[in-house]
């Protein structure tokens, strides 16, 4: 199922998007905070036919999208949630491509997963964010998440203050 922002169509994650988004993902500097390097092109494909088949596991749920600019048609990124239905949990993550960063697209995506997930049983929203990134740390707080002071593999916790998730408007 796609989402749509006032700017960005969001389309279900497949392979199909593998060449384009090589491109948009070929920049080192997306793995400053998180470490690694690029994917190659085609371990990239795999990793795509692995999150569109969705999880292995029953108890948890796979929501990929891909990030399109209307108007130019071109994608710029992704956002994703790991839902986790049975714990009432939905762990958020977005990438958006050099170019393209400092438009607020990540955010207006990040409020738009935030927004769908509203109906589903998800009353917790979290993210990782490295403490030093402070555009992922601005997205996280529009979507109503704060820092929990816990952290994971380097990363701080981001946590929804409570209650219901996804108390935002999809911007």
């Amino acid at each position: 199922m796609g989402l749509a922002t006032r700017r960005l169509d969001l389309l279900p994650l497949l392979p199909v998007h593998t060449d384009e988004m090589s491109l948009v993902l070929a920049d080192p500097a997306l793995h400053v905070f998180t470490g690694g390097a690029p994917l190659s092109r085609d371990e990239l494909r795999a990793r795509y036919g692995r999150l569109s088949a969705g999880s292995p596991d029953p108890a948890t749920v796979w929501a990929n999208w891909v990030l399109r600019l209307r108007g130019q048609g071109r994608l710029v990124g992704t956002v994703q949630a790991t839902i986790t239905p049975a714990r009432g949990v939905a762990e958020l993550a977005w990438v958006v491509g050099i170019p393209w960063q400092g438009h607020g697209f990540a955010s207006e995506a990040a409020r738009a997963v935030t927004a769908w997930l509203m109906p589903l049983p998800v009353d917790l929203l979290v993210a990782h964010i490295h403490p030093e990134h402070a555009a992922s740390a601005a997205v996280a707080a529009g979507c109503g998440l704060r820092p929990t002071g816990r952290r994971q593999d380097g990363e701080v916790r981001w946590e929804s203050g409570g209650g219901r998730a996804g108390r935002v408007s999809p911007g």
